[in-house]
């Protein structure tokens, strides 16, 4: 298994990374936040890029780092959800078409040829998305966002949508279960999503380099003080840690290693570690400065510590590595 990109890996990174500042610099998300700009266009370049169709298995480690740059500039659409969470579901889905997985929430009903499907969950995008991947104990169900009821839900995150989506008597054909790869799909959602945090971490980091080498104090650049030099480099290597937990959860995705699901837990967890350090240092390395609207570090912040609350937090990803350790020893 090897743990270096390769020359097209590199170039894809640089690629992607050009694209995305081209098409989704810090005004469009500064927009979409003040003045409630739609990102409906920059989804389109997704599409005609062909980034929506990266979504087979082994382009795992390229989608991961579309993630990354993804995170990295705090992406207003919907592409984490469709790409990492609900094409792994629903892999026959058109590639132009956004989507949203609903892991959990969902009770399922016989009722002659069909199936009833009841209750409520927040679901990440499930506001803009046009079609669900419902993951129940009968199967996993393709419903169109025009059967259930959404609200978008108010969160600290200006452009990241969550949405409450309520199943009622939402019918669906008995024979209509997809064959979808539910640990599969729950992987590929923890690998994104670790990604989309390391790219927001990295994303601090870069800000607060820069900041600390053109501020002064005492006639001297902030960098130039030990503590806050300990301190960048302190969130530099807790961003390498959670970025190399995260390329090797990916290359377990694109091998289908049998440690897949174990490995996407550990990204999650080193990423929910890493957002939690770079956001306590990198509020404090830009002072007031740091709390103000008008900083775009915020936007950053915001989706390292919104990426932390889903899917599970760190605890219970350390939780569940400790237990599957446990088992295997015993």
């Amino acid at each position: 298994m090897l743990l270096e990109f390769d020359d097209d890996q590199r170039l894809w990174q640089h690629t992607v990374r050009e694209v995305v500042a081209k098409h989704c610099p810090p005004t469009l998300v500064r927009a979409v936040a003040d003045q409630g700009a739609d990102p409906g266009l920059l989804w389109k370049r997704y599409v005609e890029h062909g980034w929506t169709a990266m979504t087979d298995q082994e382009n795992a480690v390229e989608l991961t780092i579309v993630h990354e740059e993804l995170g990295r500039a705090c992406d207003p659409t919907p592409y984490l959800a469709t790409t990492s969470q609900f094409a792994p579901l629903v892999p026959q889905a058109p590639a132009e078409v956004a989507g949203a997985a609903v892991f959990a929430g969902i009770t399922p009903r016989r009722e002659g040829a069909e199936w009833v499907l009841h209750g409520a969950a927040e679901v990440l995008d499930g506001d803009r998305a046009e079609l669900l991947a419902v993951v129940t104990g009968a199967g996993v169900f393709v419903v169109e966002a025009g059967q259930v009821h959404t609200r978008r839900s108010a969160i600290f995150d200006p452009v990241l949508h969550l949405a409450t989506v309520t199943f009622d008597h939402v019918r669906v054909p008995a024979d209509s279960a997809t064959g979808g790869d539910v640990a599969l799909a729950r992987a590929s959602a923890l690998t994104g999503m670790a990604a989309t945090m390391v790219g927001a971490c990295q994303r601090v980091l870069d800000l607060v380099v820069a900041h600390v080498r053109e501020r002064r104090q005492f006639g001297a650049p902030l960098g130039s003080f030990q503590a806050v030099a300990h301190k960048a480099a302190d969130m530099h290597v807790a961003v390498e840690r959670a970025r190399a937990l995260t390329y090797w959860a990916a290359l377990t995705l694109a091998e289908a290693d049998e440690r897949a699901g174990l490995a996407a837990v550990m990204a999650k967890a080193a990423a929910g570690e890493c957002q939690e350090l770079v956001f306590r240092h990198g509020l404090q390395l830009f002072g007031a400065m740091g709390y103000t609207w008008e900083n775009d570090l915020q936007f950053a912040l915001k989706r390292a510590k919104a990426g932390e609350m889903l899917l599970g937090g760190t605890d219970e990803h350390r939780a569940t590595i400790a237990r599957q350790y446990r088992a295997a020893a015993l």
